[in-house]
């Protein structure tokens, strides 16, 4: 019988094939690129190449591709063959260093932000040997980072290695100020929880709204939803569990590191959880596993829904992103210890982490700004909009002790008392979860929870290795010029404290008391919409900080906000558009027809006695009628408001107008439908109800 182990990875040209069938040398070399970001040895990429088509040829591969991840949010890839003519009129199977190394995609019809005219057709794919080749299907897939013939990056992946490459660096000033002289790379590390909806690929097919926008535009509230929480980690049912299976099976084969599944709080979804990894193979896993998610359900007659929040009234969906930093030697640098107030590494960094939060909350908000998310953010099941921080009663009591110059007395281990003799005993954790936290430290990493579901989490992780990347250049400034290293250290973690403790919070996050206290007292910012934070993207503490660091051109950083502003836009403008035609062909002729039909039974009833008062019938006929006529100006509004979008002088002031006029209107427009849904017989209404969808997968 056939066990994961045997077929865990076996896609995958992973360091076990590497060193089986590479010599001694190149797999050496190879490997100081990866552990060490050494530049590549171009003698071996032929090696590496020979190699890995041999490989991929076994597995029965025929083609090979770059596999990138363009400014779309979803990865791109183009397929060539590995056959050559030969002399005999046959083929030969080739692969170089050369093809390994390079690629040349046509880059004119991806998102550059105006960073190349629409002529200047070229782009270039250069390999990333830090992540594992794999094979889809019946193709090789090399992971690449992608750039403009005129060198700017054009994907998401080269600013994240470049952050990574400046979170080691200044990491490592750090810590040979505490006399590690042996660690020669630290790199941080994600663990990505993906949120998700399974519904059956019937309901799906009969939504235009869930097929052109991945989300219900209309839809009453169900009788029965998420009050029960009789979902949340119950029992899976046979057809998600069967699903479940084959798609832990497809992500195992690909060295993906699925660890948890479970049912989430809304009817209808899950959850499933890989065991953390280095930031960039993650978020290569990441996008694989969307991709996989959503190829399998087909196979099992389902459709996989990843948007951040597909039916109102019930809970969105995210992607928690558990965050953490370590050295190449497995020391993690955000694990207290048993003793975290005497633990001065542990605090110096924990203190980066609080300091950059603090200083770029705006770079975090923006990281996970997209038209779906703004649904999602400030809801019951997501943080809000405003950033704060998590640490726990035991990390809180440490830092009011430096702050205060007052002795810290310890954590107190409290045994758990279950009252039952044959349960085991077992000492309560220092601090609790918070989950209505944004950035919440979990005992040795944070938990980044904003992150919408559909969102890359290269957009996280950028932000926040190069805000930290700032952080400790900024402490490893002063302490390598410091005349006495521990009082400047012990000043420098007091002092950082005392400036940032206002992102300190442990509160519920939900309160409204506490957005109040946040944002009037606190001085915290809150932006509530993508419209209202991308434009921050700019702020010039924000250039400086990302140019310093090398992780963007300023060109670059102008690119992304125009490119996430028009996506914003365009977003709501095919959200707004479906709703016109599903509102105005669909729905507005279906309560017309059943008004009319309840008004024709009203006066048979009346021609066979006119004494009958019809009360029922009158009252549907009143209603619905007046209901049919604010649905009618609704489209004509909300069709005029498209068209004034046309009048916006640049993408910021249509942003702006999708979000004060647009947004507005089709919410005027979904009160009266949904009104209607709840008054018109079922035969009559043209798409299945919440209802029906929530609960279709048995």
């Amino acid at each position: 019988m056939e066990t994961v182990s045997d077929y865990f990875g076996s896609m995958v040209f992973n360091d076990r094939v590497m060193k089986a069938m590479l010599s001694s040398k190149v797999y050496a070399s190879l490997r100081k690129t990866i552990d060490e970001g050494v530049a590549l040895d171009p003698s071996v990429a032929d090696a590496v190449a020979q190699a890995m088509k041999d490989w991929a040829l076994s597995k029965g591969a025929t083609h090979f591709t770059h596999w990138f991840q363009p400014l779309t949010g979803i990865t791109a890839e183009k397929h060539d063959s590995f056959i050559s003519p030969s002399p005999d009129g046959g083929v030969i199977m080739e692969f170089s260093g050369k093809e390994l190394i390079q690629g040349e995609p046509d880059a004119s019809s991806f998102p550059s932000g105006g960073l190349r005219a629409t002529f200047e057709a070229r782009g270039y794919t250069a390999w990333d040997p830090t992540s594992y080749a794999f094979i889809k299907g019946k193709t090789l897939c090399i992971p690449t980072a992608f750039c403009s013939y005129g060198g700017h990056a054009l994907d998401k992946k080269t600013p994240l290695l470049r952050s990574m490459e400046a979170l080691n660096k200044q990491a490592l000033r750090i810590l040979r100020l505490f006399g590690n002289t042996t660690a020669t790379n630290v790199k941080s590390s994600v663990g990505p929880e993906q949120e998700y909806f399974l519904i059956t690929k019937e309901m799906y097919d009969q939504r235009p709204d869930l097929r052109f926008c991945g989300r219900t535009l209309f839809g009453a509230k169900p009788p029965k939803g998420q009050e029960m929480d009789d979902h949340y980690f119950g029992a899976i049912k046979p057809r998600v569990a069967a699903y479940m299976e084959e798609l832990n099976k497809e992500l195992w084969k690909l060295g993906i590191l699925a660890k948890t599944e479970h049912n989430e709080v809304a009817p209808a979804q899950h959850e499933l959880a890989p065991i953390y990894t280095t930031t960039n193979v993650a978020t290569d896993h990441n996008q694989l596993m969307m991709e996989i998610m959503q190829k399998i359900a087909e196979k099992h007659g389902l459709v996989c829904l990843i948007h951040e929040k597909p039916f109102a009234g019930v809970n969105g969906s995210g992607k928690h992103n558990n965050w953490s930093i370590a050295t190449n030697e497995g020391q993690n640098l955000l694990s207290p210890g048993e003793t975290p107030y005497e633990n001065a590494q542990f605090l110096l960094f924990l203190c980066a982490v609080i300091k950059a939060v603090d200083d770029y909350q705006d770079l975090l908000r923006i990281s996970v700004a997209t038209a779906g998310n703004d649904h999602r953010l400030g809801a019951n099941e997501a943080p809000p909009a405003v950033i704060s921080m998590f640490l726990g009663d035991e990390l809180n009591a440490v830092l009011e002790a430096i702050e205060t110059d007052t002795p810290y007395k310890g954590a107190q281990k409290t045994q758990m008392k279950l009252g039952v003799d044959v349960l085991p005993k077992f000492n309560r954790d220092t601090t609790d979860r918070n989950r209505t936290s944004p950035f919440a430290f979990t005992g040795n990493k944070f938990e980044f929870r904003m992150l919408g579901s559909s969102n890359s989490i290269a957009c996280a992780n950028i932000m926040l290795n190069a805000a930290v990347a700032e952080s400790l250049k900024v402490f490893a400034d002063k302490l390598e010029g410091a005349a006495d290293f521990e009082s400047a250290l012990h000043e420098m973690i007091k002092q950082t404290i005392k400036d940032h403790k206002r992102i300190i919070f442990n509160g519920n996050g939900y309160d409204d008391a506490w957005i109040k206290e946040a944002t009037e007292v606190r001085g915290l910012l809150n932006y509530r919409t993508t419209a209202d934070c991308m434009p921050h993207l700019l702020d010039k503490k924000n250039v400086d900080m990302l140019i310093g660091h090398k992780v963007f051109t300023l060109d670059e950083l102008r690119s992304r906000r125009d490119i996430m502003l028009e996506n914003y836009c365009k977003t709501v403008t095919i959200e707004a558009n479906t709703m016109v035609d599903m509102a105005k062909t669909a729905i507005a002729p279906a309560i017309s027809e059943f008004t009319a039909d309840v008004a024709a039974n009203a006066n048979t009833k009346i021609a066979l006695d006119p004494q009958i008062a019809c009360a029922y019938e009158t009252d549907i006929v009143r209603k619905l009628s007046a209901i049919t006529d604010r649905v009618y100006a609704g489209v004509a509004e909300l069709q005029d408001t498209l068209m004034a979008l046309h009048d916006a002088k640049d993408i910021i002031a249509e942003s702006e107008m999708i979000r004060d006029m647009v947004l507005p209107k089709m919410c005027e427009l979904r009160v009266a439908c949904d009104e209607a849904e709840t008054m018109t017989a079922k035969e009559y209404w043209p798409f299945p109800t919440y209802a029906d969808i929530l609960f279709s997968v048995r």
